[in-house]
C-alpha cells in the first residue's frame, strides 16, 4: 500500500464564542463553508466578509488551494469572523510551510496593513453577571423606603 502524503496545514480563527477550523491543502481553488460555497454563505449582509482575504489577495493566491471550514458556536456575526480569520490564517501558514517564506511575508503584510483581526484573534469576551444587579456593571436602583 502507497502512502501519499498530501500538503495540507489547519488553522482555527476564533470570535467570542464561534470557532472555525480551516483544512487548506493543494487543489482546484474550492473554498467550501460547512459544505456551502463560500459565495452562497448567509447572511448575505456578511458574505463580503467572510471573502474579504479572497479580495485582499486576489484568487490568484487561491488558485491551487482547496480550502474546507467547519465552523460552530457563537452567532451568525461572530462565526463570519472566526471564519475569514481562519482562512486568512490557513493561506499565510499553507504558503510558510509548503511555498516559500517572501511570499509568505507579502501576504500576512497584506492582511495586517488591511485589518489586523484578519490574523489575531480579539480576546475580548462576555463579561459575567453578578449579584445585586440586572446584569455585569448594571446594579438594582437604590431606595431608603
Amino acid at each position: 500500500m502507497a502512502t501519499t502524503t498530501t500538503q495540507s496545514v489547519q488553522c482555527f480563527g476564533r470570535k467570542k464564542t464561534a470557532v472555525a477550523v480551516a483544512f487548506c491543502k493543494r487543489g482546484a481553488g474550492i473554498i467550501k463553508i460547512n459544505g456551502v460555497p463560500i459565495d452562497l454563505i448567509k447572511p448575505d449582509a456578511l458574505r463580503f466578509k467572510a471573502s474579504e482575504p479572497l479580495l485582499l489577495l486576489g484568487l490568484h493566491r487561491f488558485a491551487g488551494v482547496d480550502i474546507r471550514v467547519r465552523v460552530k458556536g457563537g452567532g451568525h456575526t461572530a462565526q463570519i469572523y472566526a471564519i475569514r480569520q481562519a482562512i486568512a490564517k490557513a493561506i499565510v501558514a499553507f504558503y510558510q510551510k509548503h511555498v516559500d517564506e517572501q511570499s509568505k511575508k507579502e501576504i500576512k503584510d497584506v492582511l495586517v496593513r488591511y485589518d489586523r483581526t484578519l490574523l489575531v484573534a480579539d480576546p475580548r469576551r462576555c463579561e459575567p453577571k453578578k449579584f445585586g444587579g440586572r446584569g455585569a456593571r448594571a446594579r438594582f436602583q437604590k431606595s431608603y423606603r
